[in-house]
């Protein structure tokens, strides 16, 4: 079979032998699909086709854009390499080979650009919005590709039109898919992506994949990945596990897909797997099988943990991976009988993930839920979704808006709310199955709604960016459950929307006519309240008068879909204006009532008058104690890197040093902006990091040099004094 994807034909490789593969067309999908990981969307960049990369389905790919030239200037990209032999021949357009036996932090130049700095946060499971959900059984890995393998931006882009999941409550663990044989087959996550999964609590996974020959797989990389040297030890296991130290991620997703090897060849990877889980084990890393080398040496994709596989999750000595990743030839009894297996061994079936492609058909899939998540009766294992960002790629609009109204549909089902999920034909959306978990904790707490990409940049409800962005990085915490809603009258619309923003790029937008009040379940939460304990939000009433009041819940519901049992309290507001600009209000309630408890969840009611019309804006959200008053600690010395420079424009490196720890604890993040000639700023750009990659940045006028500003924000957005530095224009 053949087919065209922008005039690169791309084949179907020949069958293995073995069982005939449930989802035929599939084959390719994890055979090769992180070399089509390496097509999505080029940077910019020419790509010459390799077999590898002759796989993107077409419904994954947009159009190329192409920009104007640039210099080859300082931009950074995720990292990826080859185990240590590199391919014959000459990388293709913007790729260069890298042997992962020769890497060291110390002579990485993108290094401060790679390191996620967020920590892992501990989540806690809510009471399940509805009947159906299950806490402790099926969980979820999720397989992205955000980007290219040698074109995936470090630091974000200046583009709204990017993957910005925002479903974490749902995710177990997200794999940072990609490589391919003609740019390099080990990838790490970059830190914009680590960072907002760390501050959800999930786990994220670089990848290493060994592709099929028949995509330009090389039985030597095999070799080179597991080769011991002379001590007997594993050299690119440790580097393995040094990589996901430095850069601040959780460990590996091992696919080894190379045929040809022997018996001693799997030996050799069991004892591999074993060293890289006994070396990244005290450091909290984790690895992830992938199911396809069996103890043969060959490749044989079982659809199952069997007998042929076991050696790679399980054997005599103890546990070899923490979990395994189910090939797409599952049915309904090879997933009964490795649950049943994984029981006998001791270990939960729920380590278990079935894989669920989704890449090409989305909700569409044809899937056998009942063989994972059945209705009624415990889940058998857990979902492997295979490529979800589909509700981004299928898209004909692809702005940020109409992204966020497919993925919520993807992940809460057809009836947009999780308390109150649809019953649909084909598909099972998580929410319907699996329990939300939440990381929000501790004080202080607070969310702009910010989705971590946008049209424009807002600051105090003003723009200060017109320029497309995105950075998952300064991505919030948002609320998990999108959206449970509570009306006795018609239910309006609730969604993120970009059109304004009080911060960052979002805000919250309940719409339609108000025929009774309208109830917003927001977060759930375990923040501990004392007597100077206060709630506040941000808001926009819109062009009609509402009544807004706070919810906040101190005990849960007696039982997964029981109502949330908010006590409502009135807001006091300061004036339209109060809050920095024209039409948001800051309202305020002060939680002294309810010292000493716990809250457990928070929520927004709103009334209008008869049945009017409403465009109400929520543009942030925080609970603290005490007055806000105090800033957080300046970054230090900001200092230009390196910089390329062109037609007046000019393509730069900004690091600076850790701001103290402050009053306020570490930095949530730090944001650049641009001095302008006349006073003016203009934001740049954030990260959560200590280094920001600038593209394109224009001289104002006849200026000198360009003046930048770094500062540091802390967790309810307050913004420390201003760290300075310069660019020399050429005279």
């Amino acid at each position: 079979m053949s087919e065209t994807d922008h005039g690169v034909e791309r084949r179907t490789p020949p069958a293995p032998s073995g069982p005939i593969p449930l989802r035929p067309t599939r084959r390719r999908v994890l055979a090769a699909g992180a070399g089509a990981a390496a097509l999505l969307g080029v940077a910019g960049r020419a790509r010459a086709a390799t077999a590898a990369e002759a796989t993107l389905p077409a419904a994954a790919a947009p159009e190329p854009v192409v920009p104007e030239p640039v210099p080859a200037g300082p931009a950074p990209y995720a990292s990826y390499w080859f185990p240590d032999s590199l391919p014959a021949g000459t990388p293709g357009p913007g790729i260069v080979w890298r042997s992962l036996s020769r890497w060291s932090p110390e002579d990485d130049p993108d290094l401060a650009h790679n390191t996620a700095t967020v920590p892992l946060a501990q989540r806690f499971t809510p009471v399940p919005a509805n009947r159906t959900a299950r806490a402790g059984q099926a969980r979820i890995a999720s397989l992205v590709s955000f980007a290219p393998t040698a074109g995936n931006p470090a630091q974000g882009s200046p583009t709204a039109d990017y993957y910005a999941l925002t479903h974490w409550a749902y995710i177990d663990e997200l794999v940072f898919w990609g490589g391919s044989a003609g740019e390099g087959i080990v990838l790490a996550p970059n830190a914009p992506v680590v960072d907002a999964a760390h501050r959800n609590g999930v786990r994220v996974l670089g990848n290493v994949f060994l592709p099929p020959v028949a995509y330009g797989g090389d039985l030597r990389w095999t070799r080179d990945l597991v080769r011991r040297d002379r001590l007997g030890r594993f050299p690119i296991a440790e580097q393995l596990v040094r990589v996901a130290r430095t850069y601040g991620f959780d460990g590996w997703f091992v696919n080894a897909e190379t045929d040809g090897g022997d018996s001693a060849l799997a030996t050799r990877m069991r004892e591999f797997l074993r060293a890289l889980r006994a070396a990244g084990e005290p450091h909290g890393l984790r690895i992830t099988w992938y199911d396809a080398m069996n103890s043969t040496g060959r490749v044989g994709w079982q659809g199952a943990l069997n007998a042929l596989n076991q050696e790679f999750y399980e054997d005599r000595a103890g546990k070899v991976a923490d979990t395994m990743f189910v090939d797409f030839r599952w049915t309904p009894d090879t997933l009964a009988a490795s649950g049943a297996l994984a029981d006998r061994l001791g270990r939960s079936r729920h380590e278990l993930w079935a894989a669920v492609d989704t890449e090409s058909r989305g909700w569409d899939a044809d899937v056998h839920w009942d063989a994972i998540v059945p209705r009624s009766g415990d889940h058998v294992v857990s979902y492997g979704f295979y490529r979800p960002e589909w509700t981004r790629n299928h898209l004909t609009d692809r702005s940020p808006g109409a992204f966020h109204h497919a993925d919520d549909r993807f992940w809460t089902g057809e009836s947009l709310d999780p308390a109150r999920p649809a019953v649909e034909a084909s598909w099972r959306a998580p929410a319907t199955a699996v329990a939300d978990r939440s990381t929000v904790a501790g004080l202080p707490f607070a969310c702009s709604f910010n989705t971590g990409h946008g049209l424009r940049w807002y600051e105090n409800g003003e723009v200060s960016s017109d320029t497309p962005w995105n950075h998952l990085g300064l991505q919030d915490r948002l609320p998990g459950r999108r959206w449970v809603v509570d009306t006795a009258g018609t239910r309006p619309s609730v969604t993120l929307d970009f059109a304004d923003a009080w911060r960052g790029g979002s805000s919250l937008l309940v719409s339609g006519s108000l025929t009774a009040p309208v109830a917003v379940g927001l977060h759930s939460t375990r923040l501990p309240l004392t007597r100077g304990s206060v709630v506040e939000l941000v808001h926009a009433t819109g062009p009609a008068p509402v009544t807004v009041e706070v919810g906040v819940a101190t005990r849960e519901p007696s039982a997964p879909g029981d109502p949330v049992p908010y006590t409502w309290l009135r807001t006091g507001s300061t004036g339209a204006g109060a809050a920095g600009a024209a039409g948001w209000r800051t309202a305020r309630a002060a939680l002294a009532p309810l010292a000493g408890r716990t809250a457990y969840a928070l929520a927004v009611r709103i009334t209008a008058p008869g049945s009017t019309a409403v465009a109400w804006r929520l543009g942030a959200l925080s609970v603290h104690d005490g007055a806000r008053t105090r800033r957080p600690a300046p970054p230090v010395a900001p200092a230009v890197d390196a910089a390329a420079r062109q037609d007046g424009r000019a393509w730069l490196r900004l690091s600076w040093r850790a701001a103290g720890s402050g009053p306020g604890g570490r930095p949530r993040h730090y944001e650049v902006h641009r001095v302008l000639p006349d006073g003016g700023r203009r934001f740049l750009g954030g990260t959560c990091g200590t280094a920001l990659y600038l593209p394109g940045v224009a001289r104002a006028g006849r200026e000198r040099a360009a003046v930048f500003e770094v500062r540091a924000v802390d967790e309810l957005y307050a913004v420390s004094a201003p760290a300075r530095t310069t660019l020399p224009w050429e005279p």
